[in-house]
């Protein structure tokens, strides 16, 4: 091809290679198969959307209309059994010059009903020679504005595949044979020629099945060799003694006892701890669960070997929630607390730096003020970073440089993360859950109301607020808009505020200073105002045990995860407690069963589950990884659980024999992972 296509290619789709183009995969699949007659489209126009069909005829007529960027050509297609109005707004002198009438044509494109009538716009045309009538299933690849005005179309990408494939008659599978031979996949080559041109769809699936695969194999070999080579070269400090800190702590200050979980989690991380490697290890649990506990205490075995430790929130309003319970249970064992944040003054500041150069501080609860280059440790032994997918990898990366070894690392997070994507994003972590709440906690009672029952909700809430609760109300808007008829948080902060007169109401959302935003949180936290009226800025960080009531308002504009999560924000003392999902009465069927799900259930891993499988990965909030490419040409993770698993133990096998695929045999699998992975930055010594 030439520079200019060549150059929109990779601007425009990162296809800067034969592998590019190879593994750019069509998106769908047309049947080309069968030729339609135009009198069968209202019949076909009645089961719901109009598919991509064929039509067989000639045009009986042309004609332009208007001028430059506004021009148009309009014609009438007819076949026998009806006619079809055809219009193109692009290339219409080329097509005025190019198509006539009186020849057969094949169109191909998708009807539409317009006045009564049907048309098609820019539709592909052949003029008609025998066979063509069967052409079979045909790809349809993703392509932008910029590339149809450049006349590039699925045409274009098809002729362009199948070039060459023509000239590349041998491709190297980079699979090791066992593995080709035990699933009995069709060679690479056959496996991207039925990709983009499919002989039959078992063929198509067969394609698909062995790509699949392939791509995930070498994700998790990336991941796994990494996590095994970094347990092998990198060192981390060997906590081997459980001390008087975590002894006087377990025997005498715990709160409460520790759910099996927790004790399950703790003795996990101790053996990591005590192994001489550097521990990486994901902790989930939900909200409630005894995540911070359980941080706590590792924090104390770190302190027990003579090291400190330092816990990284994601906004000030969380790390000094996280201070004031660390402080006040770690105090009564003797250990040093200090808060280090955005808003600690100049001579605050000084005092901790101080601190924790001298080994003074044993604990630092902070935020991003933690990775500032003037904050040194004397002994830095353990981070534990807390709902992590608010911090990019490159600013965690500067924590681990304040040691010569690096810490430990715990990674919290309260986003329950499906079993499949888990696998896949944090494959080079080991991954401890918290399956269990502790005692004495109820449940949240989910209840679905449809805008129609508002009245009853408001009087509910009103019955709460005179036995001393607090609500918070979450609207999807900040301010109204023309095109969503969503409710929005302005609007709503006057209907509240006139609907109880009597209690104080509070309002958060996203684009508040932070200093406005931890004043008014701060007024609800203190009792001060009644009612808290937010955005999802709440989803993370807010723990007010008396908040009872949690509204969501168009309920239906939420993901399932990020419902739970704003679920969370209640449930946390001991008093009987509600989410409350206000949805439109008209929805769709799917959107009803995703709310119902929250009605059914309050176990994360359940939810986040169906979450990925309504909603796809890509839409999991907070899952992935910054810094980390996770770019999946065919794969699908809400839907090849079974693949990853498959290719997982796969990679695993062959990595525990041969860690750094520098025996023979595994030559080739260590030149495919240095093409695939080599433009990444080496992400593996920080999680």
């Amino acid at each position: 091809m030439g520079p200019k296509r060549a150059e929109l290619l990779a601007q425009e789709l990162g296809i800067r290679s034969y592998y590019d183009l190879l593994y750019y995969f069509p998106f769908r699949y047309v049947d080309r198969s069968k030729i339609h007659k135009i009198s069968e489209l209202r019949q076909l126009s009645e089961g719901g959307e109009m598919p991509y069909l064929q039509l067989k005829g000639q045009f009986a007529a042309f004609a332009a209309h208007g001028e430059g960027a506004k021009r148009r050509l309009n014609a009438l297609f007819f076949d026998g059994t009806g006619s079809i109005d055809v219009v193109w707004f692009n290339k219409v002198k080329y097509i005025q010059e190019n198509l006539h009438t009186g020849i057969d044509y094949i169109i191909f494109g998708k009807p539409a009903l317009y006045n009564s009538r049907f048309s098609i716009t820019h539709p592909e045309v052949d003029a008609y020679k025998p066979g063509m009538e069967s052409q079979g299933l045909k790809g349809v690849y993703n392509l932008t504005d910029k590339m149809r005005n450049r006349s590039m179309s699925t045409r274009t990408m098809q002729q362009l595949v199948q070039n060459l494939l023509a000239t590349l008659k041998e491709i190297d599978d980079p699979l090791p044979p066992d593995i080709i031979a035990r699933y009995r996949f069709i060679p690479l080559r056959e496996a991207l020629v039925n990709i983009h041109t499919p002989a039959s769809v078992p063929m198509l699936q067969r394609a698909q099945f062995r790509l699949k695969y392939e791509e995930l194999f070498f994700l998790q070999l990336n991941l796994l060799r990494y996590s095994k080579v970094r347990s092998m070269r990198l060192g981390g400090h060997r906590f081997a003694r459980v001390g008087e800190h975590f002894n006087n702590f377990y025997n005498h200050v715990l709160p409460f006892p520790l759910t099996g979980a927790q004790k399950r989690v703790i003795k996990e991380i101790r053996a990591d701890m005590g192994s001489g490697r550097q521990m990486n290890r994901l902790l989930q649990g939900d909200v409630g669960s005894g995540k911070t506990l359980v941080a706590l205490m590792t924090m104390l075995l770190a302190i027990d070997n003579g090291y400190q430790a330092c816990i990284m929130a994601p906004t000030e309003i969380l790390a000094q929630q996280h201070y004031e319970t660390i402080s006040q249970l770690a105090s009564q064992v003797g250990v040093k607390v200090a808060l280090l944040t955005g808003s600690t003054p100049k001579k605050s500041r000084d005092i901790i730096h101080h601190g924790l150069m001298q080994g003074e501080i044993g604990i630092t609860v902070g935020t991003h003020a933690l990775i500032e280059d003037n904050v040194q440790f004397a002994h830095l032994g353990l981070a534990v970073i807390d709902e992590q997918h608010r911090f990019g990898v490159a600013q965690r990366a500067r924590l681990w440089s304040k040691n010569s070894i690096p810490p430990h690392v715990l990674v919290m997070t309260a986003t329950p993360i499906p079993r499949t994507l888990a696998m896949t994003v944090y494959g080079d972590l080991d991954v401890s859950v918290i399956d269990e709440l502790p005692p004495g906690r109820k449940p949240v009672q989910t209840i679905l109301r449809y805008d129609n029952h508002r009245q009853e909700v408001y009087r509910f809430i009103g019955s709460q607020l005179k036995e001393g609760r607090q609500v918070y109300i979450v609207y999807p808007l900040i301010q109204e808009s023309e095109k969503l008829d969503l409710r929005n948080l302005e609007e709503g902060y006057e209907i509240i505020r006139e609907t109880f007169p009597d209690y104080r109401v509070c309002f958060v959302h996203g684009k508040m200073k932070p200093s406005e935003k931890d004043h008014q949180m701060q007024l609800f936290v203190s009792r001060k105002a009644q009612i808290m009226v937010a955005t999802t800025v709440i989803e993370v960080g807010v723990n007010v045990p008396n908040a009872t009531v949690m509204l969501i308002e168009n309920a239906e504009r939420f993901g399932l995860s990020q419902l739970h999560q704003l679920r969370g924000r209640v449930g946390r003392g001991a008093d009987r407690s509600y989410c409350i999902l206000m949805s439109h009465v008209k929805i769709s069927g799917t959107t009803r069963h995703r709310l119902e799900v929250m009605t059914q259930t309050t176990d994360g891993f359940v939810i986040a589950e169906e979450d990925m499988r309504l909603r796809g990965p890509g839409d999991m909030e907070g899952t992935q990884q910054s810094g980390i490419a996770f770019n999946l040409h065919i794969a699908d993770i809400a839907k090849d659980g079974q693949i990853i698993q498959a290719a997982r133990n796969d990679a695993m096998s062959i990595i525990e024999s041969d860690p750094t695929l520098s025996q023979p045999q595994n030559t080739k699998l260590a030149r495919q992972l240095q093409f695939l992975y080599s433009h990444q930055q080496d992400w593996s010594r920080i999680s």
